[in-house]
């Protein structure tokens, strides 16, 4: 989030990339039909950021994974490996009388390199950038806090930088999720790293169901209502 290199999150290390294990489901790509790719802009591509494997499953950097999972539970959604890149996996959204085809992406790059995965799909499915929602931790807000945006500055997180640089632009909508800030003494990069790479206490724990569910809930507004409608509902809270 806060740091430098291609290791995870972007913590410092060196080595190859520790073996995925995943409980989603294995297979091809969604496929892409010369129909899907003339209908493309009608989908919609929800990022959650994180990192891939079981060390980082329950950590505050991986609350994009975790919400995209909330996500994929509520509209049926599995998914399969994108080039390597992602796992992903294509559904319907139905809400209000409406049909909203999208996919749901957790990048396999690590942190530092999410924008390769994104890029890869919105290329290839044609999604316009206007119809991507990214979902990511966020230490500025505390924890259950929840804030839309769309443009502006990555705040420091590696994952957005990435994808603002793979794109070509930071105009996409964001869902930012507070995890809370690291101890702003003795040395803050140690810190940052060990805090967003770490779990969240007893009491977050429990409280951590509703938090997805919300950011799920914003999610779902941003591409049924609009980012302005969403964010006078959530950025207030």
């Amino acid at each position: 989030m806060w740091g430098s290199g291609r290791t995870p999150y972007s913590a410092t290390g060196a080595g190859k990339h520790p073996h995925t294990t995943r409980m989603e489901s294995k297979g091809r790509a969604p496929h892409s039909t010369r129909k899907e790719d003339d209908m493309a802009s009608d989908y919609w591509l929800i990022v959650g950021l994180g990192n891939p494997g079981a060390k980082y499953r329950g950590t505050r950097h991986n609350i994009g994974f975790m919400t995209v999972n909330e996500l994929a539970q509520r509209w049926s959604v599995h998914f399969a490996n994108h080039k390597g890149l992602a796992d992903l996996g294509k559904g319907v959204m139905a809400l209000n009388g409406r049909n909203v085809k999208m996919f749901l992406c957790k990048p396999l790059t690590y942190m530092n390199d999410s924008g390769n995965a994104v890029a890869s799909i919105r290329d290839y499915y044609r999604i316009n950038t206007d119809h991507i929602v990214v979902i990511h931790d966020d230490m500025d807000l505390e924890f259950g806090r929840i804030k839309l945006k769309s443009g502006g500055s990555a705040g420091g997180h590696n994952g957005i930088k990435s994808i603002d640089r793979c794109l070509h632009t930071p105009d996409y909508a964001r869902v930012r999720m507070g995890v809370g800030h690291a101890s702003r003494s003795g040395d803050a990069h140690d810190n940052t790293i060990n805090w967003v790479l770490g779990e969240f206490n007893a009491a977050q724990r429990k409280q951590l169901p509703e938090f997805l569910a919300d950011g799920a809930d914003a999610a779902e507004s941003i591409v049924f209502d609009g980012l302005t409608k969403a964010q006078a509902t959530f950025n207030a809270r």
